[in-house]
């Protein structure tokens, strides 16, 4: 299998990172939406990142679909198989997912020209952001959050959601803020399997 796509994007980054934990065998090619749009339609005629060619040619689009591809392959999930547990990881693994959205929205808004910008929208999202940090770093703070050494879904969206923030928005995401968070995902970024993956390998 090939996953294709970025490392700065937190979608290819979480897939790669979920896939790799899940013992799935698969290659990995950098090829971004924006920089290589011809030899990424070519893989996928949508321009969609990450996209995941299987074996026989077929295509599968969306990071969720993606790890769920891959669980299907491994033959097991990382998520909680207990109740309790298993629907406070996907609770969590939904926020996780919510602050990488709006750090992408973020991220975008503001690389519009001024006069494309609409204040109450910016607001809007980096009240959301904000939002979402704030909940997960409640959670790291309760201890909802690891850092290992098994990682489950809600860790791994977590850390690479606050890694994304750092590293395209930090003026927006002050780690005085999100003391708990913050350390959660530093915790996680020391360990072998986000270290094979860095956010910032290209």
């Amino acid at each position: 299998m090939l996953l294709v796509g970025m490392l700065d994007s937190p979608y290819v980054r979480r897939a790669a990172i979920t896939g790799t934990l899940l013992g799935v065998e698969f290659e990995h090619r950098s090829v971004s939406v924006f920089r290589h749009m011809d030899a990424f339609r070519a893989i996928n005629p949508m321009i969609k990142a990450p996209s995941l060619v299987c074996d026989d040619g077929t295509v599968i689009s969306e990071s969720l679909l993606i790890i769920q591809h891959f669980e299907d392959v491994a033959g097991r999930s990382l998520r909680p198989i207990e109740d309790v547990a298993r629907v406070r990881d996907l609770s969590l693994t939904g926020i996780g997912i919510v602050a990488a959205d709006k750090a992408v929205s973020v991220e975008y808004e503001r690389k519009r020209p001024e006069a494309q910008r609409y204040a109450p929208w910016q607001e809007r999202i980096v009240t959301q952001l904000h939002t979402a940090l704030d909940l997960l770093d409640q959670a790291a703070r309760r201890g909802e959050l690891g850092s290992g050494p098994e990682l489950e879904p809600a860790d791994i969206a977590a850390a690479i959601a606050w890694g994304f923030c750092r590293f395209v928005i930090p003026e927006y995401v002050e780690e005085s803020r999100w003391p708990a968070l913050a350390a959660q995902a530093r915790a996680c970024e020391e360990l072998a399997v986000f270290k094979a993956w860095p956010i910032d390998r290209e």
